[in-house]
């Protein structure tokens, strides 16, 4: 047992695992508010993370359990697992030391693990675990079993509201001009890889996609910026030597229309499954 968990045992949360979020964006309070209120039985808050230390401060006085405001790097000694909620730049300066003291780091920036790969060689060495949640996708769980076979074809058409897209690193690079639209507007054709370059806040489900079937370069993605929708859209089709299948998710948004609400639930969902004595799904 590392020291943190007998630091644990100290305080009389012998049996919780204690908890830190790094970032506060939508996703990050909505997962404050839920493990603050109990809600994941054995899941303890002890501690967050935010560039805005004062509206963070603000933020965790309103917690059914107020928890400390820390800088990243003090988060790892309080606590035995982390949950990334925050701008991608931030994902291994966030994760590595929970990885390197053998601890877990639950990931929502998945697209940004493309251009941190040593975080993986990282966690190999200590004995610490990257997970990624479901999040805003469906269907990652028959991927996963697919890929224990043979995968001929994985593609995901993504539709957005403009909103969701603008400010994009694509969309400046190529001069796609999203605000005023009257018809769907198709903004990106290519594979995950490039996708998770050109657009880091609003595609972390293509890329959690590629990573549990055949890989970010063969995993084909189309994004449509489209009036005509008011909900985040998802529609994956994969064919392998198993099954076949065709799945769609319309996602309701957070507060910030870049992430759905369903994220953070499923974040929750996760950590309640950690400690579950019945776990459903692979």
């Amino acid at each position: 047992m590392n020291q943190s968990k007998l630091s644990g045992s100290e305080t009389g949360h012998a049996n919780e695992t204690r908890v830190a979020i790094a970032g506060l964006g939508a996703i990050g309070q909505s997962l404050a508010q839920s493990l603050a209120a109990g809600t994941v039985p054995g899941m303890r808050l002890v501690a967050v993370s935010a560039k805005n230390h004062e509206k963070a401060n603000a933020f965790v006085a309103t917690l059914a359990h107020p928890v400390p405001v820390l800088t990243i790097d003090a988060l790892e000694p309080v606590a035995d697992i982390v949950v990334e909620c925050a701008p991608a730049a931030l994902l291994s300066d966030i994760v590595t030391p929970f990885l390197k003291a053998g601890k877990r780091a639950v990931i929502l920036s998945v697209g940004a693990l493309l251009s941190n790969e040593h975080l993986k060689a990282v966690a190999t060495e200590h004995g610490g675990t990257i997970i990624v949640p479901t999040g805003a996708l469906l269907g990652l769980d028959a991927v996963i079993g697919a890929a224990e076979g043979t995968i001929h074809q994985v593609k995901m058409v993504t539709r957005k509201p403009p909103q969701g897209l603008k400010g994009a690193p694509h969309l400046i690079e190529h001069n796609i001009v999203v605000d005023g639209l009257t018809a769907p507007l198709k903004v990106f054709e290519g594979n995950a890889r490039d996708a998770a370059k050109g657009f880091p806040a609003n595609l972390n489900v293509v890329v959690a996609l590629a990573l549990a079937g055949v890989g970010p370069e063969k995993t084909k993605l189309e994004i449509w910026a489209d009036p005509s929708v008011t909900r985040n859209t998802h529609t994956i089709e994969v064919d392998s030597d198993s099954a076949s299948f065709n799945m769609t998710i319309q996602n309701i948004p957070s507060d910030n229309p870049k992430t759905g609400r369903i994220v953070a639930q499923s974040v929750v969902a996760l950590l309640r499954k950690m400690g579950a004595s019945l776990r459903i799904g692979t």
